[in-house]
């Protein structure tokens, strides 16, 4: 049984009533269980508050909100009390923006009003089978250079090649950042918020991550300038962030 806290559900779309359905599912077999479920929609007609299955569904809350004046008000209160929030986590969606860096870059200018802070594209590309950049500095990258089940668990035998999956973007980050520190780039980290299959196809990333992350970054950046690598990565795909904070 894993026990969580709040357990966030981002979207309340064609994914979040998938997510939905899975995590009633886990809840039933003993999977996991949680002391609050939210889901965050700004549509007050979005697919889960229809109720076309809602039979289905665990008790949850629906937040209309977009999801960043969501997760500044949730993220800002649970890095006030992190000890109240050690079991919560997440489930994105696949289409969703970089939020959690989003929220990092956000409280880093709030942090320091008077300094340039800012997302910027990487100085060099990582080495990834397949990536490309977006207008607003986010660098996606990808293992896989075929088209994914939306339902894929990322289990250790990859379900399209048929062999063993040998690759993992949490230490490929970490590699691409001593191989930038070594070819003369300063850069920090990387703060990677790991999207695991949790239970019955559910992903999760941990919001006491993002709160360690947050708390990295105002100890090293009230010392001087830096730039940090920020990625929300599953073990094939992610989103990469680069974020500077001027001397």
């Amino acid at each position: 049984m894993q026990r969580f806290g709040a357990v966030v559900v981002v979207g309340g779309g064609c994914y979040g009533s998938y997510y939905l359905r899975q995590l009633r599912r886990a809840e039933r077999a003993g999977a996991a269980t949680w002391e609050r479920l939210i889901v965050v929609d700004r549509d007050p007609a979005c697919a889960v508050s229809r109720g076309d299955d809602q039979g289905e569904h665990p008790e949850f809350r629906l937040e209309i909100a977009t999801w960043e004046d969501f997760f500044a008000r949730f993220l800002d209160a649970a890095a006030e009390q992190p000890d109240r929030h050690l079991h919560d986590a997440i489930v994105p969606s696949p289409l969703m923006p970089h939020l959690m860096a989003g929220w990092l870059l956000g409280r880093a200018r709030t942090r320091w009003p008077d300094r340039k802070v800012h997302a910027a594209p990487l100085e060099s590309p990582p080495s990834v089978p397949w990536q490309r950049a977006g207008d607003d500095g986010t660098h996606y990258v990808s293992f896989a250079e075929w088209m994914c089940p939306i339902n894929c668990i990322e289990p250790a035998r990859c379900p399209h090649t048929r062999g063993e999956r040998t690759w993992s973007l949490t230490p490929a980050l970490a590699s691409y950042v001593e191989s930038e520190r070594a070819a003369g780039r300063a850069l920090e980290g990387p703060y990677v918020f790991h999207c695991t299959h949790r239970a019955f196809g559910v992903g999760m990333i941990d919001v006491a991550d993002v709160l360690a992350a947050d708390r990295e970054i105002a100890a090293r950046g009230a010392r001087e300038g830096a730039a940090f690598l920020v990625g929300t990565a599953s073990h094939c795909h992610g989103a990469l962030q680069r974020i500077v904070i001027g001397a």
